[in-house]
């Protein structure tokens, strides 16, 4: 399910999270490796530690994307928890492109549940523990989520990604990183 782009992009986001926590270079510190708990259907769920603390996410990327044949780095949509910051369920978008500035990114499940993510570089988060929750009850609930974006050059991106086991894939990380 996953390519070897992906595994590398995955092996980042620990670093990447732990970095922009601490606000240091990511040369400067030795990335955790995230472990596999399970892939449920089309969803990762990982497990990594920061410090001796638990970080818990599901990851997947798209099923398909428009226009085809961009320049882009992988996309991916990523549910995390993060208990001693008491971060739970926080939802964001990692696009593979920087966001043009000052636009946001269209989430829509279902075609009915729409949210509005803000962006920074080639990031998208929903901006609150409760669009959060929202978010993450839509898609589990749902079949299909969409996001759409815009790229500092202009360009209209869509993603379309399976909802397909994100319940399951959920339910572990709640067990890995409970409250």
């Amino acid at each position: 399910m996953f390519s070897k782009m992906m595994i590398r992009h995955l092996a980042l986001f620990p670093a990447l999270t732990v970095a922009a926590t601490l606000m240091v270079t990511p040369a400067s510190i030795a990335a955790p490796k995230p472990t596999s708990i399970g892939t449920f259907k089309d969803w990762t769920a990982y497990t990594y530690k920061k410090g001796a603390k638990p970080v818990c996410y599901v990851v997947s990327q798209p099923i398909s994307t428009t226009p085809k044949g961009l320049n882009r780095d992988p996309a991916f949509f990523i549910i995390t928890h993060r208990p001693a910051d008491r971060v739970r369920n926080e939802a964001n978008t990692i696009i593979g492109y920087p966001f043009k500035k000052g636009s946001t990114a269209s989430i829509v499940i279902d075609n009915a549940s729409g949210f509005k993510f803000f962006t920074s570089g080639d990031g998208a988060w929903a901006g609150s523990k409760e669009t959060d929750a929202k978010v993450v009850r839509a898609m589990k609930a749902g079949s299909t989520m969409v996001v759409r974006g815009q790229s500092q050059r202009g360009t209209k991106t869509t993603d379309k990604y399976s909802l397909a086991g994100i319940t399951a894939a959920m339910k572990a990380i709640d067990s890995a990183c409970p409250r």
